[in-house]
């Protein structure tokens, strides 16, 4: 069963619910990635180099999860709330995926995460567009 489809079996879904789909799969994955980066980051031979960017990938990783905790829920959503978690959510995928990509060049798992921020990100920015 998809995240839409789920959606759609709620009592009083609320507006369209492909866009909150793709956010929460979005924070999912991106929460995902952000935790391996991070591990990795670690286990590299210049782990010095790569703090922030632990840091940073796990920032993301725990603020995606809430993110896509908060949007799956449709019960008397506080749409200020959400939107506070949406630009959160942006914010701390936009920062990760910045300081992922200044590694990318050298380590691979530093690449595939950036690429799963900006979608998250771009996943997040879809949803703020239609919450109203």
């Amino acid at each position: 069963m998809t995240v839409q489809q789920l959606l759609g079996t709620h009592p009083r879904p609320v507006g369209d619910l492909e866009p909150a789909a793709r956010c929460i799969e979005a924070c999912a994955e991106c929460a995902t990635a952000c935790t391996i980066c991070a591990d990795a980051d670690i286990a590299e031979p210049d782990v010095a180099q790569m703090l922030r960017c632990s840091r940073l990938c796990l920032d993301c990783a725990d603020v995606c999860t809430a993110t896509g905790r908060v949007v799956g829920r449709q019960t008397q959503r506080d749409v200020a709330v959400l939107r506070a978690m949406l630009e959160a959510c942006k914010t701390a995928c936009r920062v990760c995926a910045e300081e992922c990509e200044r590694h990318a060049s050298h380590h691979e798992h530093c690449g595939i995460c950036a690429a799963s921020c900006r979608r998250c990100e771009e996943a997040c920015d879809a949803l703020l567009a239609v919450v109203a």
